[in-house]
């Protein structure tokens, strides 16, 4: 019997480095991407003046290329389809902008008067000024008055709400070129692509987003005019002036995400004060739209939008935030429709971690 001795075991080698230096890599992916992001929030923060109205121009070009492709279809050059789309736009944007300054012009008017209405409110203020003195709370400065309001603010708020007129006009000039030239751009585009599969898949993000931006388009556009429509009843109801600029305004503010309403809310309770016989009679404009608002936010919109496109609230709120601290209130404007994009992008791109 052969005495048979067990083999040893060879050792195993761990190269302790190879941890370090993976780590390091990883380290330094996650540092040059973050660098990749703050250096391009902040060109898109400093060129913002510049960026705003071609990503616009893009933006809308792309929502309004299926009526250029109908008016192309029944033989209208596509140059001229172009023209007559963007001079329909200007002639929007012109008309919304007259129909909100006579409200504006109007509440001018009746500021003065607003001294008077809060000044109903010291009674309040005097009793809270006592309950601070029996605490032994003491403010600090002298007391607050009221002063009568002034109108100067006035031009300043329109120069605020009213894209520059340069903008405006960059705005136009490159959504004339962006239809007329987007079939060539979008061929161009996918003909970067050698392989067949990338190709076919550039055209189907392409496709999608196009379909997706033009229905959420008319969808939105849809719903803010019903809103406009209840909101000038609202005004027309309850005795404020001018409904139809009262209905504009509330049309043209319900294209931005929660700060719209909250904002058209905020001027109806300010008219109501000013020119209601009450405050009770001055408050109820604002309730009765926020009652609007209430039903359109929470069953109107997420049924007829959320079929099409589901996208998360907090991912909305934080699209608004993120393009209003940006671009202002055209980032505002346009954080759904990024959103979308970026949605689309996401699907086609990274499918595997989708939810």
């Amino acid at each position: 019997m052969s005495d048979r001795r067990p083999r040893p075991i060879p050792a195993v080698i761990v190269d302790e480095s190879a941890q370090p230096v993976d780590r390091l890599r990883l380290l330094s992916v996650w540092s040059a991407a973050s660098i990749a992001v703050v250096a391009v929030g902040a060109a898109l923060f400093v060129a913002r003046e510049m960026l705003l109205p071609i990503v616009t121009a893009f933006v809308v070009g792309v929502m309004l290329s299926p009526l250029a492709k109908a008016l192309e279809a029944r033989r209208i050059p596509r140059v001229v389809s172009a023209a007559l789309i963007v001079l329909i736009t200007a002639l929007l944007i012109a008309l919304i902008v007259g129909l909100i300054a006579t409200p504006v012009a109007e509440l001018a008017e009746k500021l003065p008067a607003m001294g008077d209405k809060l000044h109903t409110f010291d009674g309040l203020f005097g009793f809270w000024r006592r309950v601070e003195a029996s605490l032994g709370i003491h403010a600090g400065g002298a007391a607050v008055a009221l002063p009568e309001p002034s109108i100067s603010w006035v031009p300043t708020t329109i120069g605020y709400i009213s894209p520059p007129v340069t903008g405006l006009l960059y705005f136009l000039v490159v959504l004339l070129l962006f239809i007329s030239w987007w079939p060539d751009l979008r061929r161009q585009l996918v003909m970067t692509f050698a392989s067949r599969d990338s190709r076919l898949r550039v055209l189907r993000i392409l496709n999608e987003v196009e379909d997706s931006l033009a229905g959420y388009l008319v969808t939105v556009t849809s719903i803010n005019l019903a809103v406009g429509a209840a909101a000038g009843l609202i005004a027309l109801a309850t005795g404020l002036p001018t409904p139809i600029g009262f209905g504009t305004l509330a049309a043209t503010l319900n294209f931005i995400p929660i700060v719209g309403p909250i904002a058209m809310t905020a001027v109806l309770a300010v008219v109501g004060v000013v020119t209601g016989a009450t405050l009770g009679m001055g408050l109820l404009p604002a309730a009765l739209f926020m009652l609007v608002v209430f039903v359109e936010g929470q069953f109107i919109t997420p049924a007829i939008i959320g079929r099409k496109i589901e996208i998360n609230a907090l991912a909305v709120l934080l699209s608004l935030m993120f393009w209003s601290w940006m671009w202002g209130p055209m980032g505002a404007f346009l954080s759904s429709p990024l959103l979308i994009v970026g949605l689309i992008l996401h699907d086609h791109l990274a499918p595997e971690q989708r939810p």
